[in-house]
């Protein structure tokens, strides 16, 4: 009987290449593959299992990082695991449970709410471990929306992404939780290491932005998204050029893919002509080479409104070697060393954020050196990718060992 979900796999990953019964299978699900904590977190530990000769397998509606889960190792199951429509989650735990059976899965581990609910069942009926990630803070304005969130409480071991996410786990789900493990994210230090990153991948990027040799360039990379800060950022710039502490030669670029329908990039073109910062700010689209763009910064800029559950961009700019200027909340409070490796402003507070930027910028380049230098060490002791991987491997072990 043929699946009712489409597989993609090439021959090296093909159930005919590959004996099912010599290697456990695990099977990671996350709504699409595009760019996003969830989604690197995946191909990570794909990698990690093809690594250690297990089989990785992800359901997912695909996306533009499908091509590297391939190239690490993973098979790519397309299949809705995003709608959020219950007659596409209750058909989706038999097309799971089907997937089960038929690839002898052994643990199956979700990473958003939606597909969990129907991960959760399917691993019921099935009889296998069911984990869980928390990626995100998930609001809860009333009973039936607490129900729904508690789906990522419900796992025979839940992973937080930082201690803030399981302080937050605790307090909304205190008799949940089975097992709670911290386990932050993971920065991957052979592409985030400065060392490795060319003056022409630096010098392709900053044209780009028209940064100018002997320009100081401020970063904002994520989503176009309201709850990321740019119009924090815009109004800070908007108030140090009031205020004559804007260098003359300054870019501050925003860069990041636009989300949904809000038409926010709109209303950040129209804040920069606004607050008049035209030549000085500026919207770019999604970088591939962040790395690069890091190393293309002088600070790096992480403005969220709300907080973030881990929060990539510091950790990652820390990693190469660059301060770092983050909202004084979250899963940021860990990555952040406040006046070591970077500095901590109230959420929201463009005037804040405005002095902050005039402190950073007013700094000699060996002290921000400096800071960066202690930003990379504070990465390279917690926040690696390889302590990730083997963390999250192990409760996967821990499970396997201990089912019945």
């Amino acid at each position: 009987m043929a699946l009712p979900f489409e597989r993609v796999a090439d021959d090296h990953n093909s159930p005919a290449a590959v004996e099912p019964d010599t290697r456990p299978v695990v099977l990671q699900i996350v709504p699409t593959l595009d760019t996003g904590g969830a989604e690197r977190t995946t191909i990570d530990i794909a990698k990690a299992l093809k690594a250690q000769g297990w089989s990785a397998l992800v359901a997912s509606r695909g996306g533009r990082l499908a091509y590297e889960l391939k190239e690490n190792g993973g098979e790519l199951i397309r299949m809705d695991a995003a709608s959020k429509d219950l007659r596409t989650i209750f058909a989706n735990v038999a097309r799971f449970a089907e997937l089960i059976r038929e690839r002898k899965i052994a643990l199956i581990h979700a990473r958003s709410r939606a597909p969990a609910w129907s991960a959760f069942f399917a691993a019921r009926r099935m009889g296998i471990p069911f984990v869980t990630t928390y990626h995100g803070i998930y609001a809860a304005k009333n009973p039936l929306k607490r129900w729904y969130n508690s789906v990522m409480a419900r796992g025979d071991a839940v992973i937080a992404n930082s201690q803030w996410t399981a302080d937050h786990i605790r307090a909304a789900y205190p008799r949940r939780a089975k097992r709670l493990v911290v386990i932050p994210r993971g920065i991957d230090l052979g592409t985030f290491n400065p060392k490795t990153v060319t003056p022409e991948r630096i010098a392709k990027l900053r044209a780009q932005w028209h940064a100018k040799p002997g320009d100081r360039v401020i970063l904002l990379p994520g989503r176009l998204s309201r709850w990321k800060g740019q119009l924090v950022l815009l109004k800070a710039l908007d108030l140090l050029q009031k205020s004559d502490r804007l260098p003359e030669r300054l870019r501050a670029v925003i860069a990041g893919d636009a989300q949904g329908r809000e038409h926010y990039d709109e209303e950040l073109t129209t804040a920069i002509a606004s607050h008049d910062l035209h030549g000085v700010a500026q919207i770019e689209s999604h970088v591939d080479d962040m790395a690069a763009a890091y190393c293309a910064a002088d600070i790096v800029v992480s403005a969220s409104t709300e907080p973030e559950a881990f929060g990539r961009v510091p950790p990652e700019a820390a990693a190469m070697g660059r301060p770092v200027i983050a909202t004084d909340h979250g899963g940021t409070r860990e990555t952040v060393l406040p006046g070591q490796s970077g500095l901590l402003v109230k959420a929201g507070d463009a005037a804040a954020l405005a002095d902050a930027i005039s402190d950073l910028l007013a700094r000699p380049p060996d002290e921000l050196a400096a800071m960066g230098a202690k930003g990379r060490a504070h990465v390279l002791r917690d926040y690696t990718l390889e302590h990730m991987c083997e963390r999250t491997l192990a409760v996967y072990r821990e499970l396997l060992a201990s089912k019945p």
